[in-house]
């Protein structure tokens, strides 16, 4: 276990418990549409989009868990699995950065370009160690 690979992944992980966090807050109902799916939805989602925030807060949760894993901080049985899965988080990350650079949203511009550049950062360090 490499310590700096382990900071690296407890970095990935607070950041994305906050998207998660945010995620959840938009499945509650809370009314910040404005600032996902380049604002499409002001206000609370519609229940079809709650769901896709469910479904976004687990995969984020696996991401931190794989990313977790890669950087041999929990589960060590599963480091050879993680080497596979650390790109597919890389690629989403990539991905996302990409969204969010040409989104019409001028919030998701300046909030979620660079919670996500910092991700793939993060992420692309740790799949590369």
């Amino acid at each position: 276990m490499n310590s700096s690979s382990v900071l690296l992944a407890i970095a990935f992980s607070a950041l994305v418990l906050i998207v998660v966090v945010f995620q959840l807050a938009l499945a509650a109902g809370m009314p910040l549409g404005e600032l996902t799916w380049g604002g499409r939805f002001p206000g609370r989602l519609p229940v079809r989009m709650r769901i896709v925030a469910i479904v976004s807060a687990v995969i984020l949760g696996a991401f931190g868990l794989i990313v977790a894993i890669r950087a041999g901080v929990v589960l060590p049985e599963w480091q050879p699995l993680s080497r596979v899965l650390i790109w597919f988080v890389v690629a989403y990350c990539a991905l996302g950065v990409l969204a969010n650079a040409v989104t019409p949203s001028r919030w998701e511009r300046r909030i979620w370009l660079p919670v996500v550049a910092v991700l793939l950062v993060l992420s692309t360090t740790v799949a590369l160690r």
